[in-house]
């Protein structure tokens, strides 16, 4: 591959003839050599554009979530036995599903005019398979054909995956030992376009799910219906402004139709290499099961443990 100019990187990147919505929905091998084709340019020309517009661009990073969950994610870093108050910020809406206040409501419209920036550049990204190419959907990860690779993002998903999802979700999910790699993408349900999403569960061991409407930002329909095995009720919920649920990949979950306005999320997984998940049950904070994905027993996960980070190196393979 070519070495790609720095300062030409931007240019040739919004000259660049995009693969159509057809072709990108039936995943015509041509896509994927598009992407493929053009990821050095790609990642070069977000770090130009950021470089051109650092003085009028927010550079998002973890002063825009909410700082009472901040604080409790700082202070476990540095103590993990304090980790208690992190899952006493999670409200349990059924077994292996929580849910809390993610971003900071009052820092929400920055992100969201960051995202506006992100669309507004013209710099070519890739929707999530399957659905209609709106403005807000893309990929997150580096291992997704054209991510959105801007680095102040990066350092910003980095931090929400590595610093917050991977320790809660092991803390309240058990996930341990089959949560290194991670996966993301965003996507916005509108009346016209992408509506809803039918029951199904996730390729992963953990999800979370994070609104990212403004307060003024009001949508009807759109419940998300999450089904307990257990107790074999199914329990509706409403995303709210900045909240986030966090919940088993396994855990059977369905979207409703949305009736009006928007919602906007960002949906990041867990997984372990090769896509691996665990198989059968896992249990909560202070009770981690004996099930692995190797079937090898886990006595016991420390605090320290789940307050780490993984030392093996992140795959290539993409779930979609």
């Amino acid at each position: 591959m070519k070495t790609i100019e720095h300062t030409n990187a931007l240019k040739e990147a919004l000259a660049l003839e995009v693969p159509s919505r057809e072709l990108s929905l039936r995943r015509d091998p041509s896509v994927s050599k598009f992407w493929n084709d053009n990821s050095e340019l790609l990642e070069a020309a977000w770090a130009e554009w950021e470089l051109e517009n650092k003085d009028n661009l927010l550079l998002p990073n973890e002063s825009l979530l909410d700082p009472k969950l901040r604080k409790a994610i700082n202070d476990a870093w540095e103590n993990p036995e304090k980790e208690v108050a992190v899952a006493d910020l999670w409200e349990e809406i059924i077994p292996g599903v929580y849910e809390t206040q993610f971003f900071d409501l009052e820092r929400l419209a920055d992100f969201r005019t960051y995202l506006e920036d992100v669309v507004n550049s013209g710099i070519p990204k890739r929707a999530p398979y399957g659905i209609q190419l709106n403005r807000y959907g893309m990929m997150l990860d580096p291992r997704s054909e054209g991510h959105l690779a801007a680095p102040s993002f990066q350092a910003f998903y980095n931090a929400i995956m590595d610093r917050y999802m991977r320790p809660i979700s092991r803390l309240l999910l058990g996930t341990y030992g089959y949560d290194n790699q991670t996966f993301g993408f965003s996507i916005q349900y509108n009346p016209d376009k992408d509506k809803d999403l039918h029951a199904h569960t996730d390729a992963s061991s953990a999800t979370l799910n994070i609104n990212t409407n403004l307060p003024d930002e009001e949508f009807t329909g759109s419940i998300v219906d999450f089904y307990d095995k257990a107790s074999g009720k199914t329990v509706q919920t409403k995303f709210q402004p900045g909240k986030a649920i966090i919940h088993r990949g396994n855990v059977p979950h369905a979207t409703h139709p949305i009736e009006s306005g928007q919602r906007s999320n960002l949906v990041v997984w867990l997984y372990g290499d090769n896509m691996q998940i665990p198989r059968g049950s896992t249990s909560s904070y202070g009770n981690i099961s004996s099930s692995s994905i190797k079937d090898v027993a886990l006595e016991s996960v420390t605090a320290r443990q789940r307050w780490s980070l993984p030392d093996g190196p992140k795959d290539t393979v993409a779930p979609f």
